[in-house]
């Protein structure tokens, strides 16, 4: 561990290891022994800060560290907020070419859904958009 960090802290925008979501909602979620307000993404590798608010700002780009993890990911959960809201076909076809099955629910189901999964030791990652 480097001088200065604190066990439990997210550093850079990341936390690494795989963490259920203990809460969501206010703006943000809480998980591994923190909370974080805004929007995240959980990874094989850890937790990652993700700058996206409204699921319009869903594309390659802002999936690019799901992508970069495929090889560990056999489904990618999508919380898209308070509503349901399907992403366009040619995202879900980038997703399926990397070998990644994609669900896409409101947040709150997608975070449960993520900890039965994870609790199951699935290959699941989620990107969940904060809600209020």
């Amino acid at each position: 561990m480097s001088e200065g960090r604190i066990p439990g802290q997210i550093h850079d925008g990341f936390l690494p290891g795989r963490h259920g979501i203990d809460a969501y909602g206010n703006g943000g979620f809480r998980f591994g022994q923190m909370s974080h307000r805004g929007s995240i993404l959980l990874l094989p590798s850890g937790v990652r800060a993700w700058d996206v608010s409204e699921p319009a700002a869903i594309d390659g780009a802002s999936l690019a560290a799901v992508l970069a993890e495929a090889e560990g990911i056999e489904l990618l959960l999508i919380g898209t907020g308070a509503d349901i809201v399907f992403l366009p076909e040619s995202l879900r076809q980038r997703l399926k070419a990397a070998g990644i099955g994609l669900d896409t629910m409101q947040t709150g189901a997608a975070a449960r859904t993520y900890n039965i999964l994870m609790a199951e030791n699935r290959k699941v990652a989620a990107a969940l958009i904060a809600v209020t």
